[in-house]
């Protein structure tokens, strides 16, 4: 995100230079005073170029800076203001106000706007075309601002569906990892029974595996119920939660779908993985290698690494799809939202975007806690 607002500052400080050397060129052609009309054009441009600290302020201070260059201009006899680039400029302070602002600043800001605008029109002597031209723009700058607040809004809405669903899922999950450890509980618990009056010195054992099992139970209701707030209860049936061996399976399912894809696994062929870092190791990679499938078609490779360390699990899946395919030019969806919400809740942390030189990179990282003895 910091990377996109960067980009588009850049273009249009860009477009702005422009447009001032357009206007200045022009002015001096046909032997009017150009200067004025061009510091305040850098001045309005300057503030639209550094809207992001406050974009309230700076649409107001924009709109200030037009108002009093317009008396001056005219107590002063000179070309009429606001001038293309002062316009052009308080065209994106406008739009970037009604975009991000709560409902009232931004409302305030668009009625000062259009406010300053009528105001000159109906004081000009004569019919002022930078007004006219200025209230045009403002104009369609809150109709630009309030569309991308739209697009902005339904971004969100979906967003927060895909949490809600993959909220859902952990539930679903929860469920099944911690039916499983009860269920082994209470047969251990049954078998201790047994073997108290049949073998004394076993119970030591069974008592031991009842409490293991009760500290893995823990282990993942604490990692997992603190996401499911604000969802309904959902236990229905889910699939098993896959395992490590079965990544070598996902992947062979890819194969002729897109790119030739490497996979590599840590050297414990079996690694003890909680039941729930297993599954959202396994989504990962699935999600991953899907996005690389649909939006990454130049793509010769790509690489699955899971690697075990002292404090947990690292996966990384990469490819090396050529610098400027359009996939790379838009923000991450919301499939990766989903994984990223999982992952967090789980105490990770999962990044996504591109790679220096070409190609995309999904980067989780997942601690596997010791178990819990109850």
């Amino acid at each position: 995100m910091v990377r996109t607002g960067k980009a588009v500052n850049a273009a249009l400080g860009v477009l702005f230079a422009v447009v001032l050397a357009l206007m200045a060129a022009q002015y001096a052609a046909q032997d009017r005073v150009w200067g004025f009309d061009a510091a305040v054009g850098t001045v309005v441009c300057l503030i639209a170029l550094g809207r992001e600290r406050d974009r309230g302020r700076a649409a107001a201070l924009g709109l200030v800076v037009a108002g009093a260059a317009a008396i001056t201009a005219r107590v002063a006899h000179l070309p009429g203001e606001p001038g293309p680039a002062a316009v052009l400029g308080l065209l994106v302070l406008g739009g970037s106000a009604l975009r991000t602002l709560p409902w009232r600043p931004a409302a305030g800001t668009a009625l000062a706007g259009l406010a300053l605008m009528i105001t000159g029109l109906l004081t000009s002597a004569a019919p002022s075309t930078p007004f006219r031209v200025g209230s045009q723009a403002w104009v369609l700058a809150l109709g630009a601002g309030l569309g991308l607040r739209f697009l902005d809004y339904r971004r969100c809405a979906a967003a927060d569906a895909v949490r809600r669903e993959e909220r859902l899922a952990l539930a679903r999950e929860l469920h099944d990892v911690v039916a499983h450890h009860v269920t082994g509980m209470v047969v251990q618990a049954q078998a201790a029974r047994i073997m108290a009056r049949r073998q004394p010195e076993t119970l030591d054992g069974t008592l031991a595996g009842i409490e293991e099992a009760g500290g893995d139970a823990l282990v993942a209701m604490r990692r997992v119920v603190g996401l499911l707030r604000d969802t309904e209860d959902a236990v229905g049936t889910a699939a098993p939660v896959p395992g490590p061996e079965q990544l070598s399976e996902l992947v062979r399912r890819f194969d002729g779908h897109g790119p030739e894809v490497r996979l590599l696994l840590p050297d414990d062929p079996a690694p003890t993985w909680p039941p729930e870092v297993a599954g959202t190791v396994h989504r990962i990679v699935q999600e991953a290698l899907t996005n690389i499938a649909r939006h990454a078609a130049h793509a010769r490779s790509a690489t699955v690494d899971v690697a075990q360390g002292p404090e947990g699990v690292t996966v990384t899946v990469t490819d090396d799809a050529p610098p400027g395919h359009p996939r790379h030019r838009q923000p991450g969806g919301f499939g990766l939202i989903g994984m990223a919400e999982r992952v967090e809740a789980l105490g990770g942390r999962l990044t996504a975007g591109p790679r220096p030189g070409g190609g995309w990179s999904v980067l989780a990282s997942l601690p596997v806690p010791a178990r819990e003895p109850r």
